[in-house]
Formats: structure tokens, sequence, C-alpha cells
């Protein structure tokens, strides 16, 4: 009997031992009671405060019409008859953002030739006949828009483009067919007026001076025009 009470006090010293390591091992492993605690009533403060200061934008109100008229003054050269001045004005249509139909119209006074200042004798063309007046219809491709600062907070649209057609020009008594090219710089000094500074070449076959051959009448002028 004494031997079995002796087991008794062995075995239950080891059986407790088990169940608190069989307790451990359940809250090693995640199986014990994990809830969190309940949160609090109580919402966490803001850290930041931001103090925003509201601006007032103004958006630019850009004319959306798609002509524009103007006039222009420069300088042209009719190859052979020096230079004067040039006068005129310009109708354009802008199809879309890249390209415009363009009609113009101007006149310019031929000079005397070398020969008719070296010879001293009587004149190749009358008054009236070195008038020179062209006419022409072109098209227009606008290829390097963008724009220029002036100063602090001053920004102007601006576009380059290139321009070509055909026309005539009224020369020496007669009706000459005309091909012309050029380029052109375009400056949009409001929403509704623009300065242009343009460059080119009015080409057309000629025999006045005893030889046929196709001349060069270098044009560059400088205008304004409206949008409308």
């Amino acid at each position: 009997m004494e031997s079995r009470f002796r087991l008794l006090f062995l075995v239950l010293p080891v059986f407790a031992l088990g169940l608190n390591g069989c307790a451990a091992t359940k809250n090693l492993f995640g199986r014990g009671n994990n809830s969190a605690p309940p949160p609090t009533a109580e919402a966490p403060g803001q850290v930041i405060d931001p103090e925003v200061e509201r601006r007032e934008i103004k958006e630019p109100k850009i004319d959306t019409e798609n002509f524009e008229i103007g006039a222009f003054v420069g300088i042209m050269s009719v190859e052979d008859f020096e230079s004067n001045i040039v006068y005129g004005v310009r109708l354009a249509y802008h199809v879309t953002e890249g390209f415009f139909v363009e009609g113009t119209f101007g006149q310019t006074d031929a000079g005397l030739t070398s020969f008719e200042r070296l010879s001293g004798g009587a004149p190749i063309l009358s008054d009236s006949d070195r008038t020179f007046t062209f006419y022409n219809l072109n098209l227009g491709y606008n290829i390097l828009p963008g724009e220029v600062f002036l100063g602090e907070g001053r920004a102007y649209n601006t576009n380059l483009y290139l321009i070509a057609g055909l026309g005539s020009t009224r020369f020496a008594g007669d009706d000459r067919f005309t091909v012309n090219f050029g380029v052109g710089y375009r400056f949009l000094l409001t929403d509704s007026i623009a300065l242009h500074l343009d460059f080119r070449d009015h080409l057309f076959d000629i025999d006045l001076l005893g030889e046929d051959k196709t001349v060069h009448n270098l044009e560059g002028n400088l205008g304004v025009t409206v949008f409308f």
C-alpha cells in the first residue's frame, strides 16, 4: 500500500507539469484567446491642420474665329529691276489647327535696269508698265507652334509656318503665271490681333530683255492681322 501512495505522489506532479506545458504550447502556436481589446470610443486627433490659401484663377478668353484679315508692308526685289517698297492685303481661313488657306494681293514699282542706267537711252518700260501687281492663293501649314515670354507673367502664342501657292502677276504689260513659296512667323499680340513676318519668292517666266528665263522676285514684309 505504501508503495502505491509513493507512486501516486510521483505521478501527480508529472501530470500537473504536462497540463502546464500543453497550455504554454497552445499559446505559443496562436491557438489561445488572442482577441484584440475593444476599440476606444474616442477618435484620434488630427495631427496636421493645413491652412491652404485659395487663389482666384481667371481662364483666358481665346477667340475661336477662323478668319484672319490684315495688311502688310515691306521690301520686294524685282529681278533686274531693283528693290522697292511693297504693300498689300491678306485674307486667311484656318481650316484646322495646322492648315490654313490664304489669299494675298500686293503691289510694288519696278526700278531701272542696269542696262537703262548705263546706256542712258530710252527706257525699256513705261511708268505704267513698271507697276508690279500680284494675286496669290496659298496653302500654309503651321510647323512649329510655341510661346514667347516677355517679362514676368507674360506669354504670347506664336507659329512658324510654311506657305506656297499659285497666282498671277501683272508686269510689263502682261499677266504672268506665278508660283510662290516662303516661310512666315505669326506672333499673337492678343487673342484676336497677330503680327506677321514673312519671306517669299515669286517665280515666273519672262523674256523682256531678249532672254527667256525664270526670275526670282524676293519679298520680305511685316504685317498685322485681325481674327474675326
